[in-house]
């Protein structure tokens, strides 16, 4: 169990996910719950079910879980896993995912509640590039 919000990232590729989790890293720190389900259970690109599952399941604590999925098959995937196993700390984001992803880990590395994570992260729908 990690004293903070855990974030699970969701994506369609390995790479990509593992690409995030290393910025989120460096930033937030290693404090930080970051789960991952990437791929499909064979190692291709995909979204697979179990994969979320367990990664829900493994960062699933007492302050909560935010899930930040990339696009596509992996929202419908984590809904999936979120409606057929409600849990009540357990936040699906739909948030930019590396901007999203990285307001979480920052804010959830200060100790923020899971309503000041889940706020953060739909900030990041403002952040401007240019």
């Amino acid at each position: 169990m990690t004293s903070t919000v855990s974030i699970v990232l969701v994506s369609h590729s390995a790479l990509l996910v593992a690409g995030v989790r290393e910025l989120l890293r460096q930033v937030a720190g290693e404090h930080v719950g970051i789960n991952t389900a990437a791929g499909t259970e064979d190692g291709g690109l995909g979204t697979g079910y179990d994969l979320v599952r367990t990664a829900i399941d493994d960062a699933d604590d007492a302050l909560g879980v935010v899930v930040i999925p990339d696009l596509g098959s992996s929202v419908l995937t984590a809904k999936a896993v979120l409606d057929d196993e409600p849990r009540d700390k357990v936040v699906l984001l739909d948030v930019p995912f590396v901007e999203g992803a990285l307001a979480a880990a920052v804010i959830a590395g200060t100790g923020a509640d899971l309503d000041t994570v889940v706020a953060a992260a739909r900030e990041a729908w403002h952040a401007r590039k240019l």
